[in-house]
């Protein structure tokens, strides 16, 4: 079975982050063609950019490096879940991004986001131009949600609305399609 790692975009204290990749990760669970793995940039607390060498060349010389380098290079696909701050993307997400190069190629990836009216998308918008350059393929089918805190209840939990649910449905579905097609090109490199 592949390997999907929901990636938690937000490491701020507080965020609605976490709430909204295990509502994802329970419904990647559900659909029951992945393997899941969530993995939060909070827990993982990555230093910025820190290794001597060009990350091309998978000479790392710290362990947290390494460890992040494991973790993406057995995944098959991925899902950024992200807000958007200041019209882009979060500094965390772009490091962990920029931390690796080689590993990311030939995967596809979706995204989840949230925030106000534009419900994340133009951080997304920011984060396709990013992951295209490390050869992933990011999905048409993306998930995001407009006021989000609306969808969340008092105990934290995500209360997601028949959109929510389908757009979850359906990126699933092309991530499946899109990691089988890019197999090959992994198993060849």
């Amino acid at each position: 079975m592949p390997k999907l790692v929901v990636i938690i975009g937000s490491t701020r204290p507080g965020r609605s982050g976490l709430a909204i990749a295990e509502w994802f990760a329970g419904r990647a669970l559900a659909h029951g063609a992945f393997d899941v793995q969530v993995v939060d940039l909070a827990e993982l607390s990555l230093p910025f950019f820190d290794e001597p060498k060009h990350p091309r060349l998978r000479q790392y010389v710290h362990q947290h490096t390494k460890d992040w380098s494991e973790i993406v290079d057995a995944a098959d696909a991925f899902v950024i879940v992200t807000p958007e701050y200041n019209y882009g993307l979060t500094a965390p997400v772009k490091n962990a991004i920029d931390c690796l190069h080689q590993e990311w190629k030939n995967k596809p990836i979706g995204f989840v986001s949230y925030g106000g009216v534009a419900a994340g998308t133009r951080a997304v918008q920011q984060l396709k131009q990013v992951v295209t350059t490390l050869k992933m393929l990011p999905v048409f089918e993306s998930v995001n949600i407009p006021f989000h805190t609306q969808f969340i209840d008092e105990e934290g939990q995500v209360q997601a609305n028949e959109v929510m649910v389908q757009a979850a449905a359906a990126m699933l579905d092309e991530l499946v399609r899109t990691e089988d097609a890019l197999r090959p090109l992994r198993n060849a490199s």
